[in-house]
């Protein structure tokens, strides 16, 4: 343990002694939550994704520093992320038992953490790498930390739509860590993401849409209202079956791949679907969690299709 002096920015939902000089009692443990691990490892699977579907060779140690890199610097942005909210962490059931909001770790620490993290993932990404990929990772923790958390997540209902650009970056960041550049293939990957956060989100809000009013964050449940949420849902639904099929519609993946993603996206909308005609009650709250669900098989389902596509691309060529 060590003694710690935190003169950075105090969250209003944090008691004001976590300012003073105190014993940190934080545990590895405490700063892996801080990475968000769960976001972290759907970050790295799509960009190994995009890694492997690029054209062209790369040896196996760059493929992995790249990946570690990539897993590094998302998990530097979910640890600003925390420190930024930790006010609004605080008075949400869902946030509630993270590491500051807990004490266990103190905003400053998270701060310096979280910098010292992303400094190291784009510099070595970029020294050792591509610094094509190293900008693109920047740019990706920039626009989540600055953009996402610090205004659209307290200032918009559309903040899951305009943020969810930093999401959808990762396979584009390896695609570039192969290939040293940005081609049509990856931009389709990264729509694919850009499209599918928003309903995949806004299930997520609607069963939480009193945690979020509490905490004051305009989720849009909370300013629109829940028909509107769900109208929503289903206009996003509806265009993820295109853009979900749009590698194998431009040829870049084959049948299975295709075939996949017109029944995934099928029942995408079927869920969708309940979400928009089961409005009251537990019934609302079970379809909402049950497309929250969904929504992430989905999501998995169909780069892992594309993974498993590409790597039989390499050892058949």
């Amino acid at each position: 343990m060590s003694m710690i002096g935190d003169i950075a920015r105090l969250p209003a939902g944090v008691p004001e002694t976590a300012a003073r000089p105190q014993v940190s009692v934080a545990t590895a443990e405490d700063y892996v939550a801080l990475l968000k691990p769960r976001v972290m490892s759907l970050v790295v699977f799509t960009a190994l994704v995009g890694l492997m579907a690029a054209p062209g060779p790369i040896h196996p140690v760059l493929a992995f520093t790249a990946l570690l890199c990539i897993a590094v610097g998302a998990g530097a942005s979910g640890a600003l992320n925390m420190w930024y909210d930790a006010d609004i962490d605080a008075l949400m059931t869902r946030t509630a038992g993270r590491p500051i909001p807990r004490r266990r770790i103190a905003p400053g620490e998270a701060l310096g953490f979280g910098i010292t993290l992303a400094g190291f993932a784009v510099v070595v990404l970029g020294l050792l790498v591509s610094w094509l990929a190293a900008a693109l990772l920047a740019f990706t923790i920039l626009f989540y930390v600055v953009v996402y958390t610090m205004w659209l997540k307290r200032s918009t209902p559309q903040n899951i739509v305009i943020g969810g650009a930093a999401g959808a970056l990762p396979p584009v960041i390896g695609w570039a860590a192969v290939t040293g550049s940005i081609t049509l293939e990856p931009l389709l990957l990264f729509l694919i993401i850009f499209v599918w956060t928003p309903p995949h989100f806004w299930a997520l809000a609607l069963i939480r849409t009193e945690d979020y009013a509490r905490a004051g964050v305009p989720m849009l449940p909370v300013v629109a209202g829940a028909a509107a949420t769900r109208r929503q849902i289903m206009i996003y639904s509806l265009l993820l079956i295109p853009v979900g099929a749009s590698p194998w519609l431009f040829g870049y993946a084959g049948l299975v791949y295709g075939l996949t993603a017109l029944v995934a996206g099928a029942l995408m909308l079927a869920f969708a679907w309940r979400v928009w005609t089961r409005t009251e009650g537990k019934a609302a709250t079970t379809a909402a969690r049950q497309m929250f669900i969904y929504s992430i098989l989905y999501l998995f389902g169909l780069f892992a299709v594309l993974l498993v596509e590409s790597i039989a691309g390499r050892v058949v060529g």
